[in-house]
């Protein structure tokens, strides 16, 4: 039988992240065999997934990160099962780790298939599953292009948001980061009217007559008064006509204008957990 050491020891758990005791049982398994110890550890967190696949896993990191050029921007979760472990410092370096690699990616399929630190991704999601004991997944993966991108992370990584500007401009930096704020706070459903699918619209309509229904309004008056109260729906709940929370007597689309009257918002994404 191979003599484990330490230094072996210390070793394996560099490697993979795993635990003292963990790493150490791993390798007495192994005889010493550092690759074998690997594979073991590996089906250890294959075990955990399988016994935590029902497990809400409502906690964890929201991360936006920006390209060098300002011109693409992703926004991920990686979730967890409590929020002791969403907040560790190890945790929350190996969420913003993930996100600067799925920059390089245009869909979730293609980023979990793809390499971190010598595995995939979605393998290191089964490894860190064992060595942590919880349930960890990548919930949310939303990409965003643009000729200015912008961030903003909320305190505590629990929502993280994107904002595409129209053109890289003097100023661009503040205002994407700003109205990115706007869509971290007031969680906009769309970006404007057009972004808003019919369903919902015909059920805010729906729900708008019920209630004048119930005030006494006359059947004639229901339509014309329903889209009043459908352009209130748009105002309050898309990120372009919402008021600017910074500054309420403008909306945002005019606080962007502020900057440059050609200048205007052309997407967003917003993750958060739960």
């Amino acid at each position: 039988m191979a003599t484990i050491t330490a230094a072996d020891v210390n070793k394996l758990r560099t490697i993979t992240g795993a635990g003292m005791m963990d790493c150490k049982k791993a390798l007495v398994e192994a005889d010493g065999d550092f690759d074998l110890a690997i594979e073991n550890l590996r089906k250890k967190g294959q075990k955990v997934a399988a016994n935590r696949s029902d497990r809400e896993s409502t906690e964890g990191a929201a991360i936006a990160v920006v390209n060098a050029d300002k011109t693409a921007g992703v926004v991920i979760t990686l979730n967890c099962e409590t929020d002791f472990v969403g907040m560790n410092e190890n945790f929350v370096k190996m969420a913003t780790e993930m996100a600067n690699l799925a920059l390089n990616f245009n869909t979730k399929e293609d980023f979990l298939a793809a390499d971190f630190n010598g595995i995939t991704v979605a393998d290191k999601l089964i490894e860190q599953t064992g060595v942590i004991g919880e349930k960890l997944e990548i919930r949310t993966f939303e990409k965003l292009e643009g000729a200015f991108i912008g961030s903003y992370i909320h305190s505590g990584n629990k929502i993280a948001t994107l904002v595409a500007l129209s053109a890289n401009v003097e100023g661009a930096e503040e205002v994407s980061r700003n109205v990115s704020m706007q869509a971290a706070a007031m969680a906009p459903i769309a970006l404007n009217e057009e972004g808003v699918d019919a369903e919902t619209i015909a059920k805010e309509i729906e729900i708008a007559k019920d209630i004048l229904r119930q005030e006494g309004k006359a059947e004639a008056m229901l339509d014309n008064i329903a889209k009043g109260k459908l352009a209130r729906f748009f105002k309050d709940n898309t990120l372009v006509n919402q008021d600017y929370i910074k500054d309420n007597k403008l909306s945002v689309a005019n606080y962007v204008k502020s900057l440059d009257k050609d200048l205007i918002v052309t997407g967003f994404k917003r993750a958060a957990l739960g």
